[in-house]
């Protein structure tokens, strides 16, 4: 299973409309936004994604409610976090803040999703895979940058823009 992993895209509706063009044309079977979708406009702007969305909140997810109804209408699935998933076999753990791995992660899982950082992070924490995209809301043109996960492998891909 290929999932397209997104963090900190603070309502940057222009580049949100390439990040679902990239993961549609890579044909991920699931999206992870790991925080700080900020505006529930955002959340409408992925519904054009052709896979569901899966996310969880970030400190800048301030309007909660509306953030919130927007998941609803779009049928997309959005906690707070820790979030933890079990998909193709494996044990996923989503956070916001990496500072949150050290209370969270445990044996069970193969990999940890956050942002935050707006800063790549691909590394090796013994057994689990910690991951991050990155920078995904600025505004210079080829900085920018998701990631696509292959769960079997336990591979990323970057995907800049």
């Amino acid at each position: 299973m290929r999932i397209g992993v997104v963090s900190d895209t603070h309502n940057q509706l222009a580049n949100v409309g390439q990040i679902v063009a990239l993961f549609n044309g890579a044909g991920v079977q699931r999206v992870v936004h790991t925080g700080d979708i900020t505006q529930a406009k955002t959340l409408d702007a992925f519904a054009g994604l052709d896979a569901p969305l899966v996310a969880v909140y970030g400190n800048n997810d301030q309007e909660r409610e509306a953030l919130e109804a927007a998941a609803r209408q779009n049928h997309m699935e959005l906690a707070e976090p820790p979030l933890e998933l079990a998909w193709a076999g494996r044990g996923i753990l989503v956070v916001h803040d990496p500072l949150d791995l050290d209370r969270h992660l445990a044996a069970h899982h193969d990999v940890a999703l956050h942002g935050h950082s707006h800063e790549l992070v691909r590394e090796w924490r013994g057994a689990c895979l910690v991951f991050n995209p990155g920078e995904c809301a600025g505004h210079l043109r080829g900085y920018n940058a998701i990631g696509i996960l292959d769960l079997e492998r336990l591979e990323t891909q970057l995907l800049r823009f």
